[in-house]
């Protein structure tokens, strides 16, 4: 049986996916498998993944049927995997050499359920190296403790799914699959779930994963309706943080990430198609209405006034009669 199960959902990245592919090879090991899973592509990605399967050890390709967005296709890997742990890369990211085997000997020492990483994001030919907003490194700690405090970022704010490994018994319990038609956000109810529920996880100061920024395709590039979906996710992640014996502490964090992302959209509203504009507005208003008011009131009174007023503004706005899931 493997010892690691890499997931890799490709969609549309013939342009990408030779050097994520490359990295790859230079990251495998007889009990790693590479899960392939081409989300539909229309492009020349499927050729690429049929020579992958061929060269690459321990490759298997799986293809959809249709497009699901990045959250189904993560949940097929999940469902395929056979290792005793998990991790991630997206189709047009890469690996540093020998990052998978490290990151294995980091977690399996450790003991812990899981283990999230640093990672160096690349714009174009500009690098920089991106930390999880957590001091303490190589330690075993309880998750809850990476959730808060609400006014400062914390590990709940470091979303990326690929900035870590997963033991298998996280699946067993349901912890690691997402939430299947997310287009967009759909780390956010998956970090905050593992870090409510599992019993432990550690930092590690480990580089390895080279997340590539500003590709033309990716929808943190495209002001379409598929980026709505961040209201759905925060839904989820204020619902089920509702529910948690400790909704008091945590949901103020909850709810001021929450706004955090609203006012972010709603302050880059023009790059938006102008129906798209509107229905943000609508969603926006709406959300805002279902909030905890009583935690909602407190969390605007502690931001800063420009960000404050967008929220009570766009409160006061009148809203569509549908809800945010049928976007």
């Amino acid at each position: 049986m493997p010892k690691l199960s890499v997931i890799v959902p490709f969609y549309n990245v013939q342009q990408y996916a030779p050097d994520t592919l490359v990295s790859l090879r230079a990251n495998t090991r007889e009990d790693f498998e590479f899960l392939l899973v081409d989300d539909c592509s229309t492009d020349a990605t499927p050729e690429i993944l049929e020579r992958a399967e061929r060269e690459l050890p321990g490759a298997v390709v799986i293809r959809h049927e249709r497009n699901g967005g990045l959250a189904t296709a993560r949940n097929t890997g999940i469902d395929a995997a056979r290792g005793d742990y998990l991790t991630f890369l997206d189709g047009d990211d890469w690996l540093a050499p020998g990052y998978f085997p490290r990151l294995l000997a980091a977690i399996e020492e450790l003991g812990c359920d899981f283990v999230r990483t640093d990672h160096v994001q690349c714009t174009g030919r500009a690098r920089s190296i991106h930390r999880v907003p957590l001091g303490r490194r190589g330690t075993v700690l309880s998750p809850r403790d990476g959730i808060l405090p609400a006014d400062r970022s914390t590990s709940v704010d470091y979303a990326y799914a690929w900035a870590g490994v997963y033991h298998r018994r996280l699946v067993d319990r349901g912890l690691l699959h997402f939430t299947d038609g997310l287009r967009t956000a759909e780390d956010r109810p998956w970090i905050w779930k593992l870090h409510r529920e599992a019993d432990s996880f550690a930092v590690v100061g480990l580089l390895g994963v080279h997340y590539r920024r500003g590709v033309a395709s990716s929808l943190t590039q495209i002001g379409d309706v598929r980026q709505l979906d961040f209201i759905r996710a925060f839904d989820q992640v204020v619902e089920e943080t509702a529910r948690d014996p400790e909704a008091g502490r945590l949901l103020p964090k909850a709810v001021r990430t929450y706004c955090a992302i609203m006012t972010h959209h709603l302050g880059t509203i023009e790059r938006f198609e102008p129906a798209v504009a509107r229905q943000l507005r609508s969603l926006c208003a709406a959300a805002l209405r279902r909030m905890p008011q009583d935690v909602l009131a407190e969390v605007m009174d502690s931001m800063d006034t420009e960000r404050a007023s967008t929220l009570r503004r766009v409160r006061r706005r009148p809203t569509a009669a549908r809800s945010a899931v049928a976007v």
